[in-house]
């Protein structure tokens, strides 16, 4: 069983930056695919940003492209994800997931809790 921890949330001004961790119990970046999502109020849950466990794939939503980013990291236990140029549709509870076949997936095996971004002036 992988148990995923959230960080990094919390309340930044447009145009801020934010990175969320997402601390795994086992190893991640070779074992596992990897993604980011998203849930507003009112609305559906959508994908962010994913990874392949090869780290040879990668997939943005369009409205994030550019701005968010999963940095490479030496940790294989901690996955990130790097939110630049925030804006006020960023805001939402945000949920990493991981799993070993289904790739950038709502099915995924593994989720964390989520942690809020909320952007306003």
């Amino acid at each position: 069983q992988l148990q995923l921890v959230e960080s990094g949330g919390g309340s930044v001004q447009p145009g801020g930056s934010l990175r969320l961790s997402c601390v795994a119990s086992g190893s991640l970046s070779d074992t596992y695919n990897i993604g980011w999502f998203r849930r507003a109020p009112g609305r559906e849950r959508e994908g962010v940003a994913c990874i392949s466990r090869s780290g040879r794939d990668t997939n943005y939503r369009d409205s994030v492209q550019g701005r968010f980013t999963i940095p490479r990291d030496n940790d294989k236990n901690t996955m990130y994800l790097q939110m630049d140029s925030l804006k006020p549709d960023d805001t939402a509870i945000y949920y990493c997931a991981a799993d070993w076949e289904k790739y950038c997936s709502y099915s995924s095996t593994y989720w964390g809790q989520g942690t809020q971004v909320t952007v306003s002036s």
